[in-house]
């Protein structure tokens, strides 16, 4: 399996000072400028059912799971950081991809294994985002709704239609040309996500400050007042799967493009040393925003708090600020959407180059004037494939548009593998670590543990998953 498509580095032979070694332009990036990517990059869809988390395992249990997910992908992202160079982490030869450090350390299966785990990963959180927006745009019409006829309304709407809009705008924006090449997207992304987590935020302190009995207990839901005991083991599997996904840190990180904090990094102080700072302060915000946000909430909803805390509607009015917040939600993701679909985009296009290089149909380029745009290259291939796949996306979400079990089962897949495994292995290969050694054995410990917990979490999921569908009614207006 290839590596994830990336821009080839120029090289220049004059060795000008504006250029580093590898012929790349002279990266300028500091602790505070990788700090600031962290944070915007980690914070995001994830932290909208982190009060429903809470609620399902209680004070005790939810805060600290949140904890202990925040200091194992702190762990773990500071081996990864070592690994950027290769074989010496402060001179070695640069990998620009989370594939290439795995293939430079690893190599052979455990390469073609990652690859495998990252478009897995990849492919689940452009399908969740399908959900998650289509479910934030149904909200604006519901809290519209709401305002108008009551409370008591049931405000019935298809959320169909608003998947099929949403999978339009991604066949429109999927044929941009150089579209990881267009930075403000970063900016729009980074100042959506902290508005509709804020808005939360402040919802729920409101909600608090504005009194009204909620149950909360230290275990959680109350087996046999909210749920069964089955119920209760499953609910806390799942959401542990989605603390998982919140703390999608170290993927997003290295792998996608349009946010790659390494190759922002002057070389000076080592890359090494100024992403483990930057990863303890973003790691620590990002903790302390999460815990807010689920502690407010779960003290705002108590045991009922909803799975999603922005569309769930424990929050009624002002309807005008939850819209808001759901459009932010919605703005967010038609963007990140596209940051998380390049690297499939690339990686098929570039395999099938490759596989049928004399094929007009995958490699020739048609040039077409766009009026007020100038020309455009066209690709009938790249049309096609990127089309298919948007739709295909579409389709599965509609066949499966279960936020909180959904963004569960990604952070149950995602989490193991791309967060705890293959740091640790390509930490233990690069230091020679003797087998059986104190270090050795409490790093294996701290992997199969974290095993253990993704795969009883993404059993939750699927459970959860398997529950929700025989509730399901296809194509019929949802509750």
């Amino acid at each position: 399996m290839n590596s994830m498509h990336i821009e080839t580095p120029e090289t220049f032979a004059d060795g000008s000072k504006n250029f580093d070694e590898d012929g790349r332009i002279k990266r300028t990036g500091t602790w505070v400028t990788a700090s600031a990517h962290i944070i915007t990059a980690v914070i995001g869809s994830g932290v909208l059912s982190l009060a429903w988390a809470i609620a399902q395992m209680g004070w005790v249990a939810g805060p600290a799971v949140l904890f202990a997910f925040s200091f194992i992908t702190y762990f773990t992202s500071t081996l990864l950081a070592d690994c950027y160079r290769s074989p010496d982490p402060v001179h070695g030869k640069r990998n620009y991809t989370y594939s290439q450090v795995v293939k430079a350390n690893l190599g052979g299966r455990k390469f073609q294994l990652c690859g495998l785990a990252q478009y897995i990963n990849l492919v689940g959180v452009t399908i969740g985002y399908t959900i998650t927006a289509s479910i934030s745009l149904v909200a604006v019409k519901r809290s519209n709704c709401f305002h108008k006829h009551g409370h008591q309304d049931k405000c019935y709407i298809n959320n169909y239609p608003f998947m099929i809009v949403f999978a339009c705008i991604q066949i429109v924006l999927s044929q941009t040309p150089n579209f990881h090449k267009l930075s403000w997207l970063s900016i729009v992304a980074a100042v959506m996500s902290f508005a509709y987590s804020s808005i939360g935020l402040g919802l729920s302190l409101a909600k608090i400050a504005g009194g009204g009995h909620v149950r909360t207990t230290l275990t959680g839901v109350e087996v046999g007042v909210d749920v069964s005991g089955s119920e209760k083991v499953w609910r806390m599997f799942q959401a542990i799967g989605d603390i998982a996904f919140a703390y999608a840190f170290s993927n997003v990180l290295i792998e996608i493009q349009a946010s790659n904090i390494y190759d922002t990094l002057k070389s000076s102080p080592p890359e090494n040393k100024v992403m483990k700072r930057a990863s303890l302060i973003g790691i620590m915000t990002t903790t302390t925003f999460y815990v807010l946000c689920g502690c407010l909430g779960y003290a705002a909803f108590g045991n009922d708090a909803p799975g999603n805390f922005l569309t769930g509607f424990g929050f009624y009015e002002p309807f005008w600020l939850i819209d808001l917040a759901n459009v932010c939600i919605a703005v967010h993701l038609i963007g990140a959407y596209q940051v998380f679909v390049q690297p499939i985009f690339g990686f098929v296009e570039n395999w099938s180059k490759e596989k049928w290089s004399e094929s007009q149909f995958i490699n020739g380029e048609h040039a077409l004037n766009v009026p007020l745009c100038g020309s455009y290259n066209v690709n009938f291939f790249r049309i096609v494939w990127r089309t298919a796949y948007v739709v295909i996306t579409a389709v599965i979400a509609m066949i499966l548009p279960f936020f909180n079990d959904f963004m569960a089962l990604i952070g149950a897949l995602s989490f193991w593998p791309l967060t705890v495994y293959f740091p640790i292995e390509m930490y233990i290969k690069r230091s020679n670590m003797q087998r059986f050694s104190f270090t050795w054995t409490w790093l294996k410990v701290l992997n199969w543990v974290c095993l253990i917990i993704s795969i009883i979490s993404a059993v939750g999921s699927v459970q959860g998953l398997a529950l929700a569908l025989k509730k399901f009614k296809p194509f019929q207006p949802q509750q």
